[in-house]
């Protein structure tokens, strides 16, 4: 039963992505990758405020798979981040490559960080 809900939760989550990254991209004029970004911490802060959730016995662990493992595995992406920071580099945009590595890790960390901290707000 545990890989249906992971199974079901990345059928949303994927093209959650693909629909989202390409509406953010559209949206902006630049080579920065602001659709990957966006994907990747929306889903930290989402995948945070669940596992803080969890641990306080407010949502199951079953909701985890689903959403945590399933949706949210399926929406963010290292691989897309890492190839489109390999992309920008290449093609010169080393500074973009650098500030969408710092901005990436420094967003994804606080806003798991943050959804982590709301969970305890709320139910703890």
């Amino acid at each position: 039963m545990n890989w249906l809900l992971v199974i079901a939760g990345g059928m949303v989550g994927a093209p959650l992505r693909y629909l989202t990254d390409r509406a953010v991209q559209t949206r902006h004029d630049s080579v920065f990758p602001w659709g990957t970004f966006t994907v990747n911490v929306v889903g930290s802060a989402v995948l945070g405020l669940l596992t803080g959730a969890v641990a306080a016995g407010a949502v199951p662990e079953r909701v985890q798979l689903l959403l945590g493992t399933g949706l949210c595995g399926a929406l963010t992406t290292y691989s897309t981040f890492s190839y489109e920071t390999l992309r920008l580099a290449e093609e010169g945009a080393r500074l973009f490559a650098v500030a969408n590595v710092v901005m990436s890790v420094a967003a994804g960390v606080g806003a798991a960080f943050a959804g982590g901290a709301l969970a305890d707000a709320v139910w703890a």
